[in-house]
């Protein structure tokens, strides 16, 4: 997949960032001013979008970052087997299995709807469709 590279000054509040090659959101922001002596420098507190782990940075504002290209997808649950289960997608019809996330187990069952996203490849549930 393609990657967007960006300056660490046009992250923004939610957006995904990588930090050595995972996918974590930003949830903090701060820039401070340019001083007498140096450039200005940024400061972000981010949480990994697989793990949960949290993670804080700083840098200077000119540093470049990778977004990567986050592609939301959904598929329909054809049976669970112990903590993972069996997924079709519903545009490409592919079949692929995933594990169920912690906060899913007992919710899932065959037939039902999901939302998955695929983050450069590594694919993770996110959450139950109505």
């Amino acid at each position: 997949m393609a990657l967007k590279v960006v300056d660490a000054t046009e992250l923004k509040i939610g957006s995904f960032v990588l930090i050595d090659g995972e996918t974590y959101t930003v949830r903090s922001m701060d820039i401070s001013k340019t001083g007498k002596h140096g450039a200005h420098k940024c400061r972000f507190d981010a949480i990994s979008a697989m793990t949960g782990k949290k993670k804080m940075m700083m840098c200077p504002g000119t540093d470049r970052f990778e977004v990567p290209m986050i592609d939301k997808r959904k598929g329909q649950i054809l049976s669970v087997v112990g903590d993972n289960v069996s997924l079709m997608d519903l545009d490409s019809f592919e079949n692929f299995e995933l594990p169920v996330p912690e906060d899913l187990v007992g919710q899932v069952a065959a037939g039902k709807n999901i939302e998955y996203w695929d983050m450069e490849g590594v694919k993770l549930i996110k959450r139950l469709v109505e």
